[in-house]
């Protein structure tokens, strides 16, 4: 009998696990935190730092606000779940500026507004008050990897074709000299950053890894 509740409460983790990456996708599916997905985007660094943030602050919260889902009064539960993200993401920035610098400046102001991230807190409303801590700890970090492929993803295309190149953390991993010597520079820019985005949500639909509403 125990160990038929484990395997259930296994494959039920597997399950919102791969839920997150792939049936709720943030970014693609849900199409949500598009303001930091779009303004970080330009380079597989600044990709990276933002993705470790996000599974930081949503694993650490999505922990607490389940552990407090039964003893939170229903009136409070946002300003509840905003103390929680905030203390997160304050450690968070504590952490960058301290060992991390570069990236910190680099992240710049969307590295705090992670507090209001959408996906942050739609995860704590939808999942995490209202399901156990082993599920909600399956929901971040499926969530989280599903919002690092896709940002990994974006920030590939626009940085191979706004620099000719692709690097991570000051070491180089290929470049094109073709696209060096000429790169175009609007990748990296606002207006590539939604080339992209629109071209790549084209794409997924095309071949039906996106379904149609």
């Amino acid at each position: 009998m125990i160990e038929k509740q484990e395997r259930l409460t296994a494959k039920k983790f597997w399950q919102e696990f791969a839920k997150g990456i792939v049936i709720t996708n943030p970014v693609f599916v849900l199409v949500l935190g598009l303001c930091p997905t779009l303004a970080v985007s330009n380079s597989l660094n600044n990709a990276l730092g933002m993705s470790a943030g996000v599974i930081f602050v949503l694993l650490g919260s999505n922990i607490i606000i389940s552990l407090l889902r039964k003893i939170t009064p229903n009136l409070v539960r946002i300003p509840v779940f905003i103390v929680v993200i905030a203390t997160f993401v304050t450690i968070l920035s504590l952490v960058f500026e301290a060992y991390l610098p570069p990236l910190y400046e680099s992240l710049g102001i969307y590295l705090p507004l992670i507090v209001v991230n959408c996906i942050i807190l739609g995860r704590a409303e939808v999942f995490a008050s209202k399901n156990s801590v082993v599920l909600s700890i399956a929901d971040a970090f499926g969530v989280g990897f599903g919002f690092t492929i896709a940002l990994i993803i974006i920030s590939f295309f626009r940085e191979l074709l706004g620099t000719g190149g692709l690097e991570v953390f000051g070491k180089q991993l290929f470049s094109i000299p073709v696209l060096a010597e000429s790169p175009m520079s609007v990748f990296i820019m606002p207006p590539g950053a939604f080339i992209v985005m629109g071209l790549l949500l084209a794409l997924f639909r095309m071949i039906g890894v996106l379904k149609n509403e």
